[in-house]
């Protein structure tokens, strides 16, 4: 989703703080959370912000899906505008982020950020060396220290993620990467990044070029559910400048 020059996207993901019961209780969904970045943050690093800070005052959770019962889960967040981009993760009030500065980055269903911690929570390491997650001399690992021990309801949630990495890096691979390219990967269901059907079809897919100083912006969005039915020469996608 895109307002002010700025995107947004989120992802559901599952870590050691993650509890099927509290999860459960009505606070801000994900969609919410990005929803208040959109409206409240005129860059990305003032929507990181907004997220942030209403996440740890009012706490993220709720029923997640109007087909699967009491399904909830955290989430992960990439938020991007012209000049920066950030990946945005969560666990229960706490957080992580990470600035895209080089090459491509995506996320799925599980925590991806390692040891490049560019913000985070106050006292996040504190908590963790406290709770035994972390003995305080490895170096700081996000993705290890919160995500271990995760029971989420998903088999292999880092599955789609490693998938997508992939199909980035090897688009990119010669220094361009296209439109075209990019609904290539949406499109892709062998990696489980489109899903025509089961309980979590995908819900629409959209492609964003966020242009440069001397360009504008330009969207390309899904007009049906289904990413393998869009394409450059068909009828079902639709672009907004």
């Amino acid at each position: 989703m895109i307002m002010a020059g700025v995107v947004i996207g989120n992802e559901a993901v599952w870590n050691r703080l993650s509890c099927s019961s509290s999860d459960l209780v009505s606070r801000l969904l994900g969609m919410d959370l990005l929803r208040l970045g959109l409206e409240r943050g005129n860059t990305a690093r003032e929507a990181l912000k907004v997220i942030t800070s209403l996440l740890e005052k009012y706490g993220q959770g709720g029923q997640c899906s109007d087909i699967v019962p009491d399904f909830s889960y955290h989430n992960s967040f990439l938020i991007a505008d012209q000049k920066e981009a950030w990946v945005l993760e969560t666990a229960d009030r706490l957080w992580a982020a990470e600035k895209v500065e080089s090459g491509c980055r995506n996320i799925s269903n599980c925590l991806s950020i390692g040891n490049k911690v560019d913000l985070c929570s106050g006292g996040l390491m504190e908590m963790a060396r406290e709770k035994g997650w972390w003995d305080g001399v490895e170096a700081f690992n996000w993705s290890v220290v919160l995500g271990g021990g995760a029971c989420g309801e998903l088999e292999n949630p880092d599955s789609r993620w490693r998938c997508g990495k992939k199909l980035l890096e090897e688009g990119a691979r010669q220094g361009k990467f296209s439109v075209e390219d990019m609904i290539g990967v949406l499109r892709d269901e062998k990696s489980g990044i489109n899903r025509p059907g089961g309980d979590f079809p995908t819900a629409g897919s959209q492609v964003s070029v966020l242009g440069s100083d001397s360009a504008r912006a330009c969207h390309w969005l899904t007009a049906s559910l289904a990413p393998s039915r869009w394409g450059v020469a068909g009828g079902t996608w639709i672009g907004k400048q």
